[in-house]
């Protein structure tokens, strides 16, 4: 759901308030704005470029260098699958095919309904539990593709 301007001039403001304006507190802005958003909004971009002084070019290119942003809303739910080395001899690409069969959605993408995003990470270090797929902070080990949809219930939730 789209916030109206003044809502999102009120969460950067808060943010800034936070911080001094310096160009090296970028990266830990960028972060704080990512947090907020779950992603970096171009408006976004170019109210930080105003406030550290910074070009907004060299704003987005600091942004596009660090694989943890990201310039699109993403879903809820994070869902990584590891095609490591571990994980990849032990079946990481059925996997990953069976979670974009069950979401309906490419690697890299999100759900319509924002729930999900699916991507492929080189490692999570787990690679005893190979192979693994972490849901947030969840992680499974010794995936199997007919467990697939057990992950994509979020843990602690009462499904009756």
């Amino acid at each position: 759901m789209p916030t109206s301007p003044e809502a999102s001039e009120q969460k950067i403001e808060h943010i800034f308030s936070r911080f001094k304006g310096e160009r090296k507190e970028l990266i830990p802005i960028l972060q704080t704005v990512q947090e907020m958003y779950g992603y970096l909004p171009e408006e976004a971009l170019k109210e930080v470029a105003r406030f550290t002084s910074v070009s907004e070019s060299q704003v987005y290119s600091t942004a596009t260098f660090y694989a943890q942003f990201h310039f699109k809303r993403r879903g809820k739910h994070n869902i990584k699958v590891c095609c490591g080395t571990a994980c990849h001899v032990r079946g990481a690409a059925p996997l990953l095919e069976a979670f974009e069969r069950e979401l309906g959605i490419e690697c890299g993408a999100t759900t319509d309904d924002f729930e999900f995003n699916l991507e492929r990470v080189a490692c999570v270090g787990s690679c005893a539990l190979a192979p693994v797929v972490m849901v947030d902070d969840n992680v499974f080990g010794l995936m199997e593709t007919k467990r697939v949809s057990e992950c994509l219930v979020p843990k602690g939730v009462d499904n009756e």
